[in-house]
């Protein structure tokens, strides 16, 4: 099921990722225009950019999630707004922030320690 597309776009001003107490939020936001595989239109993305990050420059890492994919090890099963998806860590990507269009919730923590996990057996390990 696609999820409805917004085209008033609000520039959002702080972003948290979850550092410390704070769990990381989703936001829906338009990865459009896109080359080659690479995930696709406005959908829900995961912000994984550090708070200092997010609060001081115009730009934040994101990971897309979405409900058409497989269990793949760069990929970590969700569950949000009713419906089973994946944040798909092996498509991060840097965006400018107008690019967020309207927040949607937070992740369970027993999540967000699975997307550290992944991510340090990825980049760090």
């Amino acid at each position: 099921m696609m999820m409805p597309c917004f085209t008033l776009r609000k520039k959002v001003k702080k972003v948290s990722n979850g550092s410390g107490n704070k769990p990381i939020r989703s936001f829906f936001i338009e990865l459009d225009p896109t080359k080659g595989h690479e995930i696709q239109k406005t959908r829900p993305c995961l912000v994984i950019s550090p708070n200092e990050m997010n609060h001081n420059i115009s730009t934040c890492i994101i990971a897309p999630m979405t409900t058409k994919s497989h269990d793949f090890p760069s990929r970590v099963k969700v569950e949000f707004k009713g419906k089973t998806g994946w944040i798909v860590l092996d498509q991060i990507r840097t965006i400018d922030r107008v690019r967020m269009i309207k927040k949607l919730g937070k992740i369970e923590k027993e999540v967000i320690n699975k997307v550290k996990n992944t991510l340090k057996e990825m980049l760090v390990d």
